[in-house]
């Protein structure tokens, strides 16, 4: 049933990740008139407020995240919040919660769309609510914010859970580097272009490079990050669709089941690691920019083996990437913030140059998803000289940077465009339940290996690049991390 959702219900509204992104998110869209003007916006959690007091709590939220420019639509915007207390465990709140829902806007509501941003304990009691509540109907749907399960078993009963009230097609599984920019912008770099997809196969890449680096330690997560760690923190999710996105087909038509279709492949085509591609890691002390900063163990309280490292050396066992390993690498406390895609070709068959003193090397392509968007291609180019000495090639880097290149639109976080098309029932950026469930099962399997082998986190120090192993993991193929 397509519909554009005229309520939208955040759970967890006085959480962290509702005043640093989904609030701020929700005011940019209203002050650019993307959002209709009967949308009204319900929060709900465990803390009492009404309404004033809930409009007042996210003024200061706005205040301190909202960019600058934005701030003059926080008084028109904070009329469109309302509120209602819940307890997700007792069943008889919902009832409030559906007459909330059903005297705030304007007129007969048009649909639902539900943000739920709980702990994973309260998935099945909340849906439960819903449904007991008549807040499941064909008008509603519902986005679910990570994390979904600590492995396949347990995310199949949540996604149990979820089912038995809402079909897949009402279910939006929220991963927010979907919404990024230039993770967007893979599929119209390979598919937009000529000149990339006849190359994007195991004839002419060597191998690809993702990383995820954080110069933060736990950041008051330390319940959830301890329990977790990097690998299902990091890797589950963004990573492997990342992978996912780089490495699929093109899909027939731009929308939610032609995309997912091609990812999944992917997903499936995942070959189960052995105990020597990969490598653990958690962070002693260091200093990052300049500041010393303490290990792990040390914030946390206590010893651990939580790893907040990790590398892999992934392959596909598929047509078009047999051979091609693909190298992933995420962690805390690194020496910088990055999120890159490296895809690095393989060099000319056969040099023409050699007989001059020249070397080729082979062409990169970079693609930067933050704390910048760009993308760069390292081309070889002739040294300019009369050359009496030998020639001399050098490479040049053609590099797009996305603030330049658009000067004009808006530049978005991630949510924006999430929220946005959770209200307007658009499933093209969010996960199917096959492609959760195809990141699992690989996950466990890599955590399998690491208890059959007694694989433990190496400590790196912080403001490093990891541990040393995973510099001889990458060493072993031939390949240099990215740095």
């Amino acid at each position: 049933m397509k519909f554009t959702a005229d309520r939208l219900l955040l759970f967890g509204a006085t959480g962290d990740l509702a005043q640093r992104m989904l609030l701020p998110s929700l005011c940019a869209l209203h002050a650019d008139k993307l959002v209709d003007d009967d949308l009204a916006i319900i929060g709900t959690a465990r803390s009492e407020y009404s309404d004033e007091e809930y409009r007042e709590f996210a003024r200061v939220a706005l205040e301190k995240f909202l960019p600058e420019h934005r701030k003059p639509a926080i008084d028109s915007f904070l009329p469109r919040l309302s509120y209602q207390h819940l307890d997700a465990t007792n069943l008889e709140h919902f009832p409030q919660l559906a007459q909330k829902l059903g005297t705030v806007g304007r007129g007969i509501s048009k649909g639902l769309a539900i943000f739920l941003s709980t702990a994973p304990s309260l998935f099945e009691p909340t849906i439960a609510g819903l449904a007991a509540s008549g807040l499941a109907g064909e008008a509603t749907r519902i986005g679910l914010e990570k994390p979904l399960g600590t492995g396949l078993a347990t995310s199949r009963h949540i996604n149990d859970a979820v089912a038995s009230a809402f079909p897949e097609d009402r279910i939006f599984r929220i991963d927010h580097y979907l919404g990024k920019e230039t993770v967007q912008n893979l599929l119209a770099l390979r598919f937009a272009n000529i000149m990339f997809e006849p190359l994007w196969n195991a004839a002419h890449i060597d191998h690809v490079q993702i990383t995820v680096g954080e110069t933060v330690g736990l950041e008051g997560r330390v319940g959830f990050y301890d329990g977790a760690g990097a690998l299902r923190d990091m890797v589950q999710n963004h990573m492997l669709q990342l992978l996912a996105m780089v490495a699929m087909e093109p899909p027939a038509h731009y929308d939610a089941t032609s995309v997912r279709d091609e990812k999944v492949k992917v997903l499936r085509s995942l070959r189960p690691i052995r105990a020597d591609e990969t490598v653990r890691g958690q962070y002693g002390a260091g200093a990052i920019a300049g500041a010393a900063v303490p290990a792990y163990a040390e914030e946390l309280g206590r010893p651990s083996t939580t790893e907040t490292f990790v590398a892999i050396k992934a392959h596909l066992d598929n047509w078009r990437w047999k051979g091609v390993p693909f190298y992933l690498r995420t962690g805390k406390r690194m020496s910088r913030r990055v999120t890159e895609i490296v895809v690095q070709f393989r060099n000319v068959p056969h040099s023409i140059f050699d007989g001059k003193g020249a070397r080729t090397q082979p062409n990169r392509l970079v693609i930067g998803i933050q704390p910048s968007e760009n993308i760069t291609l390292s081309l070889m180019a002739k040294v300019p000289g009369l050359d009496r000495g030998g020639i001399r090639l050098r490479e040049v880097p053609l590099d797009i940077a996305m603030d330049d290149a658009f000067a004009g639109p808006t530049r978005r976080i991630a949510y924006e465009r999430l929220l946005l098309d959770l209200i307007e029932g658009d499933q093209t950026l969010f996960v199917r339940r096959d492609e959760v469930e195809a990141q699992w099962d690989w996950i466990d399997g890599v955590r399998d290996v690491w208890e059959d082998n007694g694989i433990m986190p190496k400590t790196y120090f912080s403001g490093s690049s990891g541990p040393e192993a995973a510099v001889a993991l990458a060493e072993r193929g031939g390949v240099t991390w990215h740095e």
